[in-house]
């Protein structure tokens, strides 16, 4: 399956969370520890922004986040999120290397996917919310998180993983694994 079609499926499961999110939220702790919803909705806007930028093989800037919580703040997830797959179903966007990462460029379209899933259930989580992921993207992020998690726990990208009990399903064990506690 294209990354495009799997991150049009996740935002269609991630972007009722996202505007079910009130204002008075906003503040909240998240099950990341140095981030509110706030800063949360931030960091997922500015990464959903610039994985358009590696789809189109530039560069991105992952240096600061932006404030972007303000007025209107859920149109321009609506409009970022639709970019980000019109990005990745452009020709050769899941060709060659991506951008100033050096990766194949489906594993940057795969982090993409990852962090809109995974983000999607902190806020959802954070902010009592029902969440539900697309069965396709978390069986194609199961093995990559596998696959990335010793370098993401090198970088601090993901916490030390955690455990899960006897009759976890997939999405609770791919949480686990990025350092979540998924219960």
């Amino acid at each position: 399956m294209k990354i495009s079609e799997l991150l049009d499926a996740a935002r269609k499961r991630a972007e009722p969370v996202l505007q079910g999110v009130t204002d008075d939220q906003l503040d909240q702790p998240t099950p990341c520890a140095e981030y509110t919803v706030r800063d949360l909705l931030n960091h997922l806007l500015h990464v959903v922004v610039q994985f358009q930028e590696l789809a189109a093989k530039r560069d991105a800037d992952f240096s600061t986040t932006p404030d972007r919580v303000e007025e209107d703040w859920r149109a321009e997830f609506t409009k970022q999120l639709e970019n980000l797959v019109r990005a990745w179903d452009a020709p050769g966007a899941e060709e060659g290397t991506s951008g100033q990462m050096s990766l194949p460029a489906r594993t940057v379209g795969q982090m993409a996917l990852l962090d809109l899933t995974v983000h999607a259930w902190d806020i959802a989580r954070a902010t009592g919310q029902d969440f539900t992921p697309d069965p396709a993207a978390v069986d194609e992020l199961f093995g990559f998180v596998d696959q990335m998690g010793p370098t993401a726990r090198e970088m601090n990208v993901f916490g030390p993983a955690t455990e899960t009990t006897a009759g976890a399903s997939e999405f609770e064990r791919l949480l686990a694994a990025t350092g979540r506690i998924p219960v």
